[in-house]
């Protein structure tokens, strides 16, 4: 279930803090939607093809799995292509992302960390 329950809902943050994503229920699964980036951030977004970073859905579909992993895609917008990934949520204020080109092989992974006092 993603509403209420699920402990990722808020603001996040990356380990550099040059973008800052809403994690949210978006019907009946998770997505997280980038609300602030710094400027080369965009710069960089914008070379790989996203042209307008504040408003993308970096994680979109995600559902909680039996393993209590979040399963679902991850967008990556320095090039503009989008990956199988997962969400661990590490404990309530810290979360790793990991996007996989397929199965297990080739992954990414990045630490987002809970903001705090920002409104949901």
């Amino acid at each position: 279930m993603a509403q209420g329950k699920s402990g990722l809902d808020g603001i996040w943050r990356n380990d550099s803090d040059s973008v800052r994503i809403r994690v949210a229920p978006c019907g009946g699964q998770l997505c997280g939607t980038v609300v602030q980036a710094s400027t080369k951030a965009k710069a960089d977004a914008a070379a790989g093809g996203t042209l307008q970073l504040v408003g993308t859905q970096l994680f979109s579909g995600f559902r909680r799995g039996d393993d209590g992993l979040w399963y679902g895609r991850v967008y990556v917008p320095d090039i503009g292509q989008e990956f199988d990934g997962t969400i661990d949520q590490v404990d309530r204020d810290t979360i790793v992302g990991k996007g996989c080109l397929f199965a297990n092989f080739a992954c990414k992974s990045q630490t987002w960390r809970r903001v705090a006092g920002a409104q949901k």
